[in-house]
């Protein structure tokens, strides 16, 4: 009730706004406290016989909100690209001198993240020129936040060492559980006493939180979610997604 309640007020007021956008300066000028509750009240008299009106303002009042938000995101991406694509803390796998990046933000319990690994190990082994930056993203509770401090730990022993931990965590069917981290790390022959006192470094804490707040000034909310050249792209998509996405950042950079 409170939500419609809302969407009617936002309506009227777009509604509003623009009938006195449409009497222009000097109509605004000349409405007085009586005559502006006439128009509000026949204002509503009017969406009261048209009520069709009110779901166009609340669909135009998204639109413009999802613009916003899409070209805010749009601006971060130029201002934020260095910490996106070049901070030293994120692994890097792939080409680290390829010719485009593709950014994941991911998290060890999300399902999606497991679906589309198939299709980003392909389209790796597929392209010698793609570079790629893992951003842990851990977003789906406490088990996700150790996982992604025992990988970003990992990562210290070595790029291999941690696309080896990064494979077997995705591999973990259903809900981790944090002993299921250690176990895996023990499983596939790291190091676990290094790994536990890297785990205590206060720089990993740090760039899970810088990379939280990047995504938050990307708009990214969910997981898995992809930045390639100049677009964001939300969710488990297709080998041919990501493919075109590559194509259109490589063309971009080439200026072909």
């Amino acid at each position: 009730m409170e939500e419609r309640q809302i969407s009617y007020r936002s309506a009227l007021a777009i509604l509003a706004i623009a009938m006195v956008a449409a009497l222009g300066g000097y109509g605004v000028a000349l409405l007085g406290g009586s005559q502006e509750q006439r128009v509000t009240a026949l204002i509503e008299q009017h969406i009261t016989a048209n009520p069709e009106i009110v779901l166009r303002a609340i669909q135009e009042l998204r639109r413009r909100d999802a613009k916003a938000k899409q070209d805010l995101a749009k601006s971060n991406l130029a201002a934020f690209r260095a910490e996106l694509t070049r901070d030293p803390r994120a692994p890097v796998g792939g080409n680290p001198e390829g010719d485009v990046t593709v950014v994941e933000f991911f998290d060890y319990n999300c399902p999606y993240c497991r679906a589309v690994k198939p299709a980003l190990r392909e389209l790796l082994a597929e392209d010698a020129g793609l570079r790629f930056v893992y951003k842990e993203f851990p977003i789906l509770g406490e088990s996700s936040q150790t996982a992604a401090r025992a990988a970003l730990a990992v990562a210290r022993q070595g790029t291999a060492a941690y696309e080896r931990f990064h494979d077997a965590l995705l591999g973990v069917q259903g809900q981790l559980a944090n002993d299921d981290v250690f176990r895996v790390a023990e499983r596939i022959g790291l190091d676990m006493a290094r790994l536990r006192a890297d785990m205590e470094d206060p720089g990993i804490e740090a760039a899970i939180q810088a990379n939280l707040e990047l995504a938050s000034r990307l708009r990214i909310t969910g997981t898995p979610a992809f930045v390639i050249g100049e677009a964001i792209i939300p969710g488990a998509v297709s080998l041919e997604e990501l493919r075109e996405a590559v194509s259109q950042a490589r063309t971009k950079s080439t200026g072909s």
